[in-house]
């Protein structure tokens, strides 16, 4: 049998729903002999707090099996920077724009847009807190300073992580995790990333290091649920690229605003 480097790519925001067919290929990938290294193409602002570590523990144990390296694209900030430091080297262009290691919690109040609009919203909760974080009403001065304990804790973390991975001390690390990003050349000075260059340059290292020919790459996908299939010639495709690329609009908006914990 002839041995594979494997070609996967990441882009957009790291949301459950998309991630999740990423770690069922990732983990199926572990078992397959042929493969002898992976390259992980990333380009990405970040998303969930979940999907995103979800995403750096698949390319991590991946990695604990054959050599993975990351590719950072136009954008790895973020939720997408703290997955690429799963893989035992991450690449990025000059230009790319690396980091943002923060944690935010967007909070949307819209109760005096609501009585404008004439609309009437009424909350029936139990536990006097359960209505603070639905994004009708401000938080109170209580409400606010539980939010921002639960992100220190989880800005903490990521902290820790990054320190862990770039086998760098702990308060370097936060000195950096002001929520910037920097360029990929930038980045490179800072100790962010490994090496500067494109795809290519990645990937030509990964086969220096496995001793396997990038001719041998393989682009390897997660299967596409079976109505995408069904739907993915002639006119069925264009309505369904159409009407799924408004509905990632939509839901991309509303996961920007709602209340989750974002990296």
């Amino acid at each position: 049998m002839r041995e594979l480097l494997g070609l996967v790519s990441y882009r957009g925001t790291i949301r459950e729903r998309n991630v999740e067919p990423f770690l069922r290929m990732l983990r199926r990938l572990r078992t397959f002999r042929r493969l002898k290294g992976v390259l992980l193409e990333i380009s990405s602002g970040g998303g969930e707090v979940v999907a995103s570590e979800d995403l750096r523990l698949a390319v991590q144990r991946l990695n604990e099996r054959v050599p993975v390296f990351a590719s950072i694209g136009a954008v790895g900030a973020s939720g997408a920077y703290l997955a690429s430091l799963g893989a035992r080297k991450i690449f990025a262009y000059p230009d790319s724009q690396v980091g943002s290691i923060g944690v935010i919690y967007p909070h949307l109040a819209v109760r005096e847009l609501v009585r404008r609009l004439g609309v009437s919203l009424e909350l029936i909760h139990a536990g006097v807190h359960k209505d603070a974080y639905q994004g009708y009403r401000p938080l109170t001065e209580v409400e606010r300073a539980k939010m921002q304990a639960l992100v220190e804790e989880d800005y903490e973390r990521f902290v820790a992580v990054v320190a862990e991975a770039r086998h760098r001390p702990v308060e370097e690390i936060r000195a950096l995790a002001t929520g910037e990003v920097w360029s990929g050349s930038r980045a490179l000075s800072l100790g962010l990333v490994d090496a500067l260059g494109d795809r290519e340059v990645a990937l030509e290292a990964l086969a220096r290091l496995t001793g396997v020919s990038v001719r041998r790459a393989v682009r390897m996908e997660p299967p596409r649920p079976f109505l995408e299939r069904l739907v993915s010639s002639g006119a069925g495709a264009f309505a369904s690229g159409v009407s799924g690329r408004l509905h990632d609009m939509v839901e991309e908006t509303l996961l920007d605003l709602g209340p989750s914990l974002r990296r």
